[in-house]
């Protein structure tokens, strides 16, 4: 099983950017998210593609972008230009998910699918071996900052069972409410990789916190 934390910068220093990437640099993070909103698929907005360049241009981490948009067909190929390496779209914004992921392999990328936590994972059964990684949103998205939905450690084994019983190599995703409070349950009940933005940036040294949600 993978461990992976990836440190969103949606809880950054917007004011000084530069300095966060540069510790994420030097941190035990592999992979660095972005999670782009539009103010349509959530009730939010956050950053485009001048962002997504400059923080290619700095970091040294995988990309890994979390597309919270509609239509974001239209974008795929913009999003990879801009540097994303890991890309994942929201099953409930894809009307042709299997032709939505298929386009993002075919450009290089890793292609992931997103769950809100209403829905289920039966609504991605039919990907299962062809998706590259599976997120559970552990909060409703839009905002950082929220409280863990308790439930979403059983969606997560669930999860985890139905890619073992398909033959699927996926890993695993987790965003919201992430801490070092749960993150040993998290990996056990079957994820790969942590999304952790307020728990990384508000500590006292973001650095050794990274290190203790990996040896969770």
């Amino acid at each position: 099983m993978s461990r992976i934390i990836s440190p969103s910068l949606l809880s950054a220093n917007f004011g000084n950017l530069d300095a966060d990437l540069d510790m994420l640099n030097l941190s035990a993070a592999e992979w660095v998210h972005l999670d782009i909103m539009d103010g349509r698929f959530v009730p939010n907005i956050s950053f485009g593609f001048p962002v997504i360049k400059a923080v290619k241009a700095r970091t040294q981490k995988v990309m890994d972008v979390h597309l919270m948009i509609v239509e974001p067909d239209l974008y795929v190929e913009k999003f990879c230009q801009a540097g994303a390496q890991v890309l994942t779209v929201h099953v409930e914004a894809c009307t042709h998910l299997h032709r939505t992921l298929q386009n993002i392999k075919s450009l290089g990328m890793k292609a992931g699918v997103a769950l809100n936590p209403h829905t289920p994972i039966s609504s991605v059964e039919e990907v299962a071996t062809l998706a590259d990684m599976f997120l559970i949103m552990s909060v409703n998205p839009g905002f950082g900052g929220q409280k863990f939905i308790e439930n979403s450690l059983d969606k997560i084994r669930r999860l985890k069972q139905m890619l073992t019983e398909k033959g699927s190599n996926a890993l695993i995703q987790v965003d919201g409410g992430v801490g070092a409070g749960n993150a040993a349950a998290l990996f056990e009940a079957g994820a790969d990789v942590l999304v952790a933005g307020n728990a990384v940036f508000s500590a006292e040294d973001p650095q050794k916190m990274i290190e203790t949600l990996l040896k969770a």
